[in-house]
């Protein structure tokens, strides 16, 4: 079986290594060189490992010249680590005493509310009258046909079906005699071909 590849932390340990082991400044293609044959790391991915641990702080680099150089010791990293210990400290202290400072604004805002007889009854006709919305919310949803403003919304649309009969009707009555004088046919010959009743009458509006 191919023996697994190292995996993106472990790439980290080992650079970091080469650096805490051997004491000394080295550029990137040295470290591409290096790599693959004291730890195992693949030449094609020392830039990208290189540049994560610069990122968190654990390498060094400077530009000398025309040339970047990177070092780390162990001591630079035992120093960043305290310095991000005492830096979680101050946060967690700060952050107690903003929790802390906000229980004691709900005890002081506890305090003021005293549970007296009108605040209790206050509170108890408050909850009623919720209730009592509810219900009728919920009885006015069951009768949603007699609702006022869906009877003024059908009353709307029946208004609305009106007025366009209306203008159909006028316009049948308008092309009908039109085409009679255009045509000379009479308006019953040409309502019996469309199968129009006698009783048909125009609507007024």
């Amino acid at each position: 079986m191919a023996p697994r590849g190292l995996s993106a932390e472990e790439k980290r340990v080992k650079l970091l290594e080469i650096f805490h082991e051997t004491k000394d400044f080295f550029q990137l293609k040295e470290l591409e060189k290096m790599a693959p044959k004291m730890k195992g790391i693949v030449s094609q991915s020392v830039k990208e490992v290189l540049q994560s641990l610069v990122d968190d702080g654990l390498v060094q680099t400077d530009k000398i010249g025309s040339s970047n150089f990177f070092w780390s010791f162990p001591s630079q990293r035992g120093a960043m680590m305290q310095n991000r210990l005492s830096a979680a400290k101050e946060t967690q202290t700060s952050l107690l005493d903003q929790l802390n400072e906000l229980r004691s604004a709900v005890e002081v805002e506890k305090a003021s509310r005293h549970e007296s007889d009108d605040r209790v009854l206050a509170l108890d006709r408050l909850t009623t009258l919720k209730n009592e919305y509810a219900q009728l919310e919920a009885e006015l949803a069951a009768y949603g046909a007699c609702d006022p403003v869906k009877i003024e919304e059908k009353k709307r649309a029946v208004v609305l079906a009106k007025e366009a009969a209306v203008r159909w009707t006028d316009n049948y009555v308008m092309l009908l005699s039109y085409f009679t004088r255009q045509n000379g046919v009479e308006a019953a010959d040409i309502r019996a071909y469309l199968g129009v009743d006698e009783e048909y009458e125009d609507l007024d509006a």
